[in-house]
This record gives C-alpha cells, sequence and structure tokens, in this order.
C-alpha cells in the first residue's frame, strides 16, 4: 500500500461510540507511510481522549476553531491546505446532516468546507438512524458533490440491534483511503518528468545553480504513477526520495539533463519541471580557482548559452504532449505565455517563485495553467503534492483532448 506513502491526511473524529477504532485507524495510516493529522469534535472527545490519538498520530491534536495557538500554527486554512485527504472516521449522522447543509460550527466542518483535497467520510450510527429518510437523503446530497462514503458495514451494533451502520474496520479504511489516490487517468502511457536544478561546473570545486528542491518534479512523478503511468524521472541533484515505482535518473548538468532525456524517448507525455541553467562557464578549470592576492579585481566568467531542453524535445518528429514550467519572479504570465508559444509547448504551468510561501523550497504552491488559446486555469494554494495530482488530472483530461 505505497500509495499511502508520504500523503498528508487530516483524520476527523466524530461523536460516536466507534471512535475508539479511530486509534487503530491512525496505526494503520502511519504505518503505511503517511503523516496524520487529527481534528476531533467536542462529542468526539467523550468517546476517546485526545492524548491517545496524539501519542499515536506523533502531532498535537486539534480541537476548537478559535483556539489562538492553533491559529498561530497551523489554523483551519493552513489544516485545509496541508490535506491530501480528509477522512471523517467516525461520521455520525449529525456530522452528515451538517455537511450536508454546509455548517461550519466547529472545527472539522470547517476544515471540510475550506479543503480542495478529496472527502471520505465513515458512516457509523444505530441501523434506524442509517435507514431514515433524512440520513439517506443527506447521504444522496454528499455523493453528488463528490464526497466518497465507505461503508457503512453490516453486524452487530454497540445498542444490541443488528443491522446496517457500523463502521469498516480499521484496515478496509486504510485500504479504502488508497483507493483515493490510484485515478488511472493515465494508464498504459509513458511520462518523462524532469525536476530539480542542474549544476555547471566553474572547477572541480564550485559551481552554478539555483533553488529548485525537485519538490514539484517528484510530486508529480508520484501522482502520474498513481494515475497509472510509467514513468521516467530524470533529476537534478538534490536530496529526495525515489517516488515508488519510479524509473530515476540522476543528472547534474543541462547538456546531461537532455542526453538523459533524449535516451528515454518517445514518450507520450513530457512534464518539465526542472530549474535548468541557461549558462554554463565556456572553460571548466582543470583546478580549483585561487584568488590573486596581489589584485583588487573581481573573477570574470565567459558564459555560454545551454541547449534549451523543452523547446528540443517539443521540436522532435516524435513530439510528445508537452507541457514547461514558468518560475518567474515578475510579469509571470506574460512571460509564461511567451514561453508557451516560443517553445511550441501544449501547457505551461506558471509559479511565482518570489512568494516565499510557494517559491522553489516550500511544501506548498498555487500555479496557473495557460494553454495554446492562452485561457488561463488557476489552482489555488494547497500542499505540492495534492497540486501535483490536480494538474495530474488537468494534463489528462488536455492530453485525451488533443
Amino acid at each position: 500500500m505505497q500509495r499511502l506513502y508520504r500523503k498528508r491526511i487530516v483524520l476527523g473524529v466524530g461523536g460516536g461510540i466507534a471512535a475508539y477504532k479511530s486509534a487503530e485507524l491512525v496505526r494503520r495510516l502511519r504505518d503505511q507511510g503517511a503523516e496524520v493529522r487529527v481534528v476531533m469534535t467536542s462529542g468526539g472527545r467523550e468517546f476517546i481522549t485526545p492524548l491517545t490519538l496524539q501519542a499515536l498520530s506523533g502531532h498535537p491534536v486539534h480541537l476548537d476553531l478559535l483556539d489562538p495557538a492553533a491559529e498561530a500554527a497551523m489554523g483551519h486554512i493552513e489544516l485545509a491546505r496541508w490535506a491530501d485527504l480528509v477522512l471523517i472516521a467516525p461520521a455520525t449522522a449529525d456530522l452528515m446532516a451538517r455537511l450536508a447543509q454546509g455548517v461550519a460550527n466547529d472545527l472539522l466542518t470547517t476544515v471540510v468546507l475550506a479543503t480542495n483535497a478529496p472527502i471520505a467520510l465513515a458512516p457509523a450510527m444505530n441501523q434506524a438512524m442509517w435507514a431514515d429518510p433524512a440520513t439517506q437523503a443527506n447521504r444522496q446530497l454528499l455523493e453528488q458533490r463528490g464526497i466518497r462514503l465507505f461503508g457503512p458495514g453490516s453486524g452487530s451494533q454497540a445498542c444490541g440491534d443488528i443491522g446496517m451502520g457500523r463502521m469498516l474496520e480499521a484496515d478496509e479504511l486504510a485500504h479504502a483511503a488508497a483507493d483515493c489516490f490510484d485515478t488511472g487517468l493515465l494508464t498504459g502511457l509513458h511520462l518523462l518528468i524532469t525536476a530539480g536544478p542542474t549544476q555547471e561546473n566553474i572547477d572541480p570545486v564550485r559551481y552554478i545553480t539555483n533553488h529548485s528542491s525537485g519538490k514539484m518534479g517528484f510530486a508529480l512523478a508520484e501522482a502520474a504513477v498513481e494515475a497509472g503511468a510509467r514513468v521516467t524521472l530524470v533529476s537534478g541533484p538534490v536530496f529526495l526520495p525515489t517516488p515508488d515505482r519510479v524509473q530515476r535518473i540522476d543528472v547534474v548538468s543541462a547538456r546531461d539533463m537532455l542526453a538523459a532525456c533524449e535516451a528515454a524517448m518517445p514518450c507520450d507525455l513530457l512534464i518539465a519541471a526542472a530549474a535548468v541553467a541557461d549558462y554554463r562557464p565556456e572553460v571548466v578549470a582543470p583546478h580549483k580557482l585561487k584568488k590573486d592576492p596581489t589584485s583588487g579585481e573581481g573573477l570574470l566568467l565567459q558564459m555560454v548559452r545551454n541547449p534549451d531542453i523543452l523547446a528540443t524535445l517539443a521540436g522532435r518528429e516524435d513530439r510528445p504532449f508537452s507541457v514547461g514550467f514558468a518560475a518567474e519572479t515578475e510579469n509571470l504570465l506574460e512571460y509564461a505565455t511567451r514561453k508557451l508559444r516560443d517553445k511550441n509547448l501544449d501547457l505551461i504551468v506558471a509559479n511565482d517563485v518570489a512568494n516565499p510561501g510557494i517559491g522553489f523550497n516550500s511544501e506548498e504552491n498555487a500555479v496557473t495553467v495557460i494553454d495554446r488559446q492562452q485561457r488561463e486555469t488557476r489552482f489555488s494554494q494547497a500542499s505540492k503534492g495534492h497540486i501535483a495530482r490536480q494538474l495530474i488530472a488537468f494534463i489528462a483530461d488536455r492530453y485525451e483532448q488533443a
């Protein structure tokens, strides 16, 4: 179940006796590599203590909507942006009713309204409450809005009744959560993704590079695998683990990256997320350059242009559907549109790296995608993992239309 590896899951705990299963669910999610943050309703705290879930999740439990300490660290908006999935287990009849009506009168319901992440509910209630027409109407309404329901199951209940309404077991819920990240949108396709910076040597000690961390490109590779693609990831020097089921090729310079990409061709889709150095020193010194103690002059380096990887690959006879990235500090959309046109791209993803909250080394991103008709599609700020899944779904749709 590597699909949960490094996924960020907000686990909401409602006020039902099934809340005792939430502790085991936290363990199962973490066993599969997920990071879990717990949000409890006031009713949930009556059935299981926040301290228990804090110990199991490794993070403080979020309790109150108007907690000044929480707002200073990770308030409801930050928590909503952080999530890759919001899973509520148990989801009581009361919680389902409030969510169906868009009520936001506690932290958990506010997070649900504020998040762009997928939402899933694990219903848990008395069999008569589950069968009630009001609950079934709420279920239908929630499912129409794209909210997933995991269960309920059937069997004996704490009240002594037998029937539908039991919350699924922790293992079943963990598997269902993993299925949320398996879309199949790119099944059978080969994706070539570039990520990270390149390094251009000055001498055996020094080099020219940039601040790219590779996080966005690696998140895209992970999301593409979840969508069923065969992924080749060509990465500059970064300190990131290789996503599961991804073929990774490590390179250093821009010329190395171009050679690796050409060797990986043909492919169906190209996503060029790497921050490639435009220039390199014309001559690489064979030994470390020493400063002249008798001169106060600076060091003059003669620079030459690197090959344009994206334009080269997008200009081939066996051209793939080509998606570029434009990391800019000013005139974002203008420069991105120019790059789209000049490099013969199908889509370009514009990213304002001057904003430290969504820049190279941040955990979050916010982007605008521009197509050949100069139509703009904006993706609001969220974790890079969530943005990557949104982008992969968008790219898959445009690829099908091409």
